[in-house]
């Protein structure tokens, strides 16, 4: 399958490139000219792809050239959260601009009156967390009768949120067999054997490795002190390129403590969780993508779906449990061909799950000490080893997968610093 350059050498309406065009896209990414073209022939597929690398557009831009304004329900996509969504709605909406087709969102944790409105009225389009789709389907709100194709979004992810029954009940409420189009950031046996059950002949398309980072992001690790965390995220903070962040903690709890000490220190902070009302996620969620708030501390509610143009930096403030966390939080910065920085605090308690972090990557990510941090006091015998070597002749601590010929000069001697704790 050779490479496409442009979105106009596929075969889109005039209409559909206008809305591309308005929405900044100057080339397909690769998910999106593997992808398109295999929908748009009506073959079912199986893509595996990375956050930020263009998902919503391989599936949803062949979708809105096939659909018929007025012909019912014709594309349900079914999403494992809220957020990411009303993230795909918003998208289908940017991308349907210039025809009358209407797109809804259909998730919990909100009220069904505005739902019921809006499935009233008709819409061609559904993006739904399964929860809630299947509540509309048992009081016959929604009709499948026209369906012409069936997404299952982050797939790895609603199986993990205990999903497949859903799952299961929309696919047997089905009266035709619609395309099928599922994507996963990884293909765990799980996932395997879904795609098998809901497609028939699909094409299987990958636009990075399972398990694998995006490009373009440097990995950063330090070994810290628990109760030193928050001050060395202060510390972090105090450079200047630090200007989006997002901060990922374990616990609810977590994320509370550590906004509250953000805001104390006097950094614009705002927490996103579960225990937290709707509006105010949605608010949070608003203010960060706009810019007036420069961190966001949230759990893993975020970790996907979460579409913010310009986040500089993404802080494991908790090493995760789950590897594949791991690939999904650090995804949120990076996204579409840009750069950005992934930095982990490695406590002395979970060295075991970093470890594991670094078997299922399949490489080390370098560690980064400063000494007033540091819960090992001194840096290992490798890093003293390069640090004797002299800083010209070394590779920089904690460049993860990013190599020094790829950063700023003035990148490469921020890290050598901060690695030599001045």
């Amino acid at each position: 399958m050779s490479k496409v350059e442009l979105f106009r050498e596929l075969s889109l309406s005039d209409v559909q490139l206008a809305a591309i065009e308005a929405l900044g896209w100057t080339e397909p990414t690769p998910i999106q000219w593997k992808a398109i073209p295999a929908a748009l022939e009506g073959k079912d597929i199986v893509g595996v792809a990375q956050t930020g690398t263009g998902k919503t557009g391989a599936f949803m831009i062949p979708c809105l050239e096939t659909i018929r304004a007025g012909g019912g329900l014709q594309v349900l996509v079914l999403c494992p959260t809220r957020e990411l969504a009303q993230q795909v709605a918003e998208d289908t909406e940017a991308l349907a601009k210039g025809t009358s087709l209407r797109a809804v969102s259909i998730v919990g944790g909100v009220s069904y009156g505005p739902q019921e409105d809006a499935l009233s009225h008709g819409v061609e389009v559904i993006v739904a967390t399964p929860g809630r789709f299947i509540d509309h389907m048992g009081k016959r709100r929604v009709d499948l009768s026209s369906l012409k194709t069936l997404i299952l979004d982050e797939a790895d992810r609603m199986l993990d949120m205990g999903f497949r029954p859903q799952i299961e009940d929309i696919r047997r409420g089905l009266r035709n067999k619609p395309q099928v189009m599922l994507f996963s950031a990884t293909i765990p046996n799980g996932v395997h054997a879904l795609a098998l059950q809901l497609t028939r002949e699909a094409v299987w398309l990958a636009a990075a490795p399972s398990g694998t980072t995006a490009d373009g992001i440097t990995e950063v690790v330090y070994s810290v002190k628990p109760e030193k965390k928050p001050d060395l995220l202060l510390k972090l903070l105090e450079e200047s390129h630090w200007n989006q962040v997002l901060v990922f903690t374990r616990t609810k709890v977590g994320a509370d403590t550590l906004h509250a000490r953000l805001r104390q220190a006097g950094i614009g902070a705002d927490a996103l969780h579960s225990d937290r009302q709707m509006r105010d996620r949605t608010r949070a969620l608003e203010l960060f993508s706009e810019g007036k708030t420069r961190v966001l501390v949230a759990t893993d509610i975020a970790q996907r779906g979460l579409d913010v143009e310009g986040i500089s930096h993404v802080v494991n403030f908790d090493v995760p449990l789950d590897p594949e966390d791991y690939v999904h939080r650090i995804g949120r910065t990076g996204r579409a061909g840009a750069t950005g920085t992934a930095v982990t605090f490695l406590a002395a308690a979970d060295l075991g799950a970093f470890k594991s972090l670094e078997y299922h990557l399949g490489r080390s990510l370098r560690r980064l000490h400063l000494p007033e941090f540091d819960y090992a006091g001194t840096p290992m015998r490798e890093e003293r080893a390069a640090a004797k070597r002299g800083a010209r002749s070394r590779t920089p601590l904690g460049m993860g997968s990013k190599s020094a010929d790829k950063l700023s000069p003035e990148e490469l001697a921020r890290i050598l610093s901060l690695g030599r704790g001045e």
